[in-house]
């Protein structure tokens, strides 16, 4: 996949923390903590950091939240700052990181369904909504393959369960637990999370796909088969300051319609964990 693929194993030497506006403004946080910090590129309210960061007043306050690089990418494909009074779904939300960034670029306002099919994750969404002042999120314990609910979306983040592969710089485990078959069953309930996603959204509704892996199975194969099964259009998207890469058009003799218009985020261009992120129009 990669021409540079030994730096993709280089683990930063950064963790990366949230600014939460919900409850203190950045300038009034820097003031607070003592632990080195400096501003990601690109995005406002994301702060490199190093110290300790989980056991200070200001994190148990809420003020921050301790959120991967990579992990705050996917809602800012979403315009949520200028369509805050919107309804959005997190089709699998838990632990809760992406639900409080969108609670806080919607300002609290609109409405947020942030669902999970396994209960003991919810404790832990619960857990950080609560803790963020996310006022705007209902939570939901549903199989999002097969929503069940009365109205439509205007946004849908379907951030999908996946194999981790691009977290292996820092979690040396999941090469371990690396095996094929277990990508094409991943990769199977991908696609059918596409599918209850894409009949939850509305006509002219935007969906991100996004996952923390890098295999193509579970990305551009998953915007492949959304794209000529569905009434789903990619979209290019780009964040000012990301370095980022095209998806990937051709693997194992596979061709894969709309990879142009996806975004690979690779490690060693932002010191982030891998990531794939696809926004995609319901027509």
């Amino acid at each position: 996949m990669l021409p540079d693929y030994e730096k993709f194993f280089i683990s930063p030497e950064w963790k990366s923390i949230r600014v939460n506006t919900l409850k203190i403004d950045k300038e009034d946080l820097l003031q607070k903590i003592d632990f080195e910090v400096k501003q990601i590129e690109w995005y406002e309210h994301g702060l490199w950091a190093k110290g300790e960061i989980s056991k200070t007043l200001e994190y148990y306050m809420g003020y921050y939240h301790i959120q991967e690089a990579g992990s705050m990418i996917p809602p800012l494909f979403l315009p949520l700052e200028e369509d805050k009074k919107s309804v959005v779904i997190d089709a699998c939300a838990a632990p809760g990181s992406k639900t409080t960034q969108m609670a806080m670029m919607m300002e609290n306002k609109g409405v947020i369904i942030a669902n999970d099919v396994n209960i003991k994750r919810i404790r832990a969404l619960v857990h950080n909504v609560q803790k963020a002042g996310a006022m705007n999120v209902v939570i939901t314990n549903q199989d999002a393959r097969r929503f069940d609910l009365n109205s439509q979306a205007d946004y849908v983040l379907l951030d999908a369960p996946c194999t981790a592969s691009g977290k292996i710089a820092k979690i040396e485990s999941i090469v371990k637990k690396w095996n094929y078959a277990r990508i094409k069953a991943m990769a199977r309930k991908q696609k059918k999370l596409v599918e209850g996603a894409y009949k939850v959204l509305k006509k002219d509704g935007i969906m991100v796909y996004s996952t923390c892996s890098i295999e193509p199975e579970e990305n551009e194969e998953v915007i492949d088969f959304a794209v000529k099964n569905f009434n789903l259009e990619p979209e290019k998207f780009k964040i000012k300051g990301l370095k980022t890469r095209n998806g990937i058009k051709k693997w194992n003799g596979k061709e894969y319609e709309g990879a142009d218009k996806c975004v690979r985020v690779w490690p060693q261009d932002n010191q982030t964990e891998g990531f794939f992120i696809c926004r995609l129009r319901k027509y």
